[in-house]
């Protein structure tokens, strides 16, 4: 299931003439003309915000009791804000769904300040996409490669100091003496596009390749923006020079580290609910999530926008959100102290 419009184009032709309705539940009446808020941990425009709006609406159609989803931004903390609001604050009754930054697991993992969650608790939905994050640069900067990088400064933009965008970067300095000089504080990812444009930075530490194709198509066709290091577990069709950071490790106890590091982008387009949500709604939510991304509309408008499908069920989001949590603490210890982001300054937002 790689790609949306070569490997997924059959099966939707064949669901299309059998498998249209909506998901049975044990519960319908509960879907049935409510209004679902979809929280995204991240500020509009970005590629959350994107497969959010994609996946409200097309998710109704496939859950008995047609519900409307309605999305509301909900940016902070790296997408901790969001995850803590469904975890604590938000009703368990299935009136409430989320998707936010993939890294959830692996920050709780490192003990992050301001995790006030338990990413194993929650009630995982589903996953679009599993595809690589890449460390990328301006075409100005006047680095082209990673081994560039080990002998020019470059300005990374990132939004707080234990981000994704802030600790791909760190890491890189600690193991593999790059040179990245890390500014923090921007609201989000687009923040951080803005502050590249305008000069203020010249590259970002983490952004899924898809994003940069759907959301900045013209940066990625142009080559403005140029990936230095891809963080997956596998390489992006499109990337086939890049490196792979997991191949970039020199022993073993470096392969643990950028595995843990790389494991979470498996669920790059995670969705969850709060944890104990009833047992029917969660499985109407599992079962119609599976049906909307073998939507043949759905998969023709994820191309449309060069989104990239690659789906995984909830309760194999689940399982690999349960191994990075059992990550082995000297593993975690030391990959924290190397994400640990040393002299970055303030930012203009």
């Amino acid at each position: 299931m790689r790609r949306q419009t070569i490997v997924m184009s059959g099966t939707a032709i064949l669901l299309s003439a059998f498998g249209s309705s909506p998901a049975l539940s044990d519960d319908p009446a509960f879907f049935a003309r409510r209004e679902i808020k979809l929280i995204v941990g991240t500020s509009a425009g970005g590629g959350y915000d994107s497969y959010a709006r994609l996946v409200a609406r097309f998710y109704g159609r496939h859950i008995a009791g047609n519900p409307v989803f309605v999305t509301q931004a909900m940016p902070g903390a790296s997408g901790a804000k969001a995850v803590n609001f469904i975890y604590s604050a938000a009703p368990n009754d299935g009136s409430v769904i989320a998707t936010f930054n993939n890294a959830m697991p692996f920050y709780q993992a490192l003990g992050e300040p301001g995790i006030q969650f338990k990413s194993e608790e929650l009630s995982w939905l589903g996953s679009l996409s599993g595809v690589v994050n890449v460390v990328s640069v301006w075409h100005t900067a006047g680095v082209r490669t990673l081994e560039d990088a080990k002998h020019k400064e470059v300005m990374m933009g990132a939004t707080g100091a234990g981000g994704t965008m802030a600790s791909y970067p760190a890491i890189l300095n600690a193991m593999l003496g790059t040179k990245f000089k890390i500014v923090t504080g921007y609201e989000g990812g687009n923040s951080v596009n803005l502050a590249i444009e305008r000069g203020e930075v010249q590259g970002r530490g983490s952004n899924p390749w898809t994003s940069w194709k759907a959301t900045n198509p013209d940066w990625v066709r142009d080559k403005k923006i140029l990936p230095l290091v891809q963080v997956g577990l596998k390489k992006d069709p499109d990337l086939p020079d890049v490196p792979l950071l997991l191949d970039l490790a020199r022993n073993d106890t470096e392969r643990q580290m950028f595995e843990f590091v790389a494991s979470n982008i498996a669920i790059e387009r995670p969705f969850a609910a709060p944890p104990r949500i009833p047992s029917a709604r969660l499985k109407a939510y599992r079962d119609g999530f599976e049906k909307m991304w073998s939507d043949a509309e759905f998969i023709a408008e994820a191309a449309k926008r060069d989104m990239d499908i690659d789906p995984l069920r909830g309760e194999r989001v689940q399982e690999i959100v349960a191994s990075i949590i059992a990550t082995p603490p000297d593993i975690i210890e030391k990959t924290k102290q190397a994400s640990y982001v040393k002299g970055a300054t303030g930012g203009a937002d």
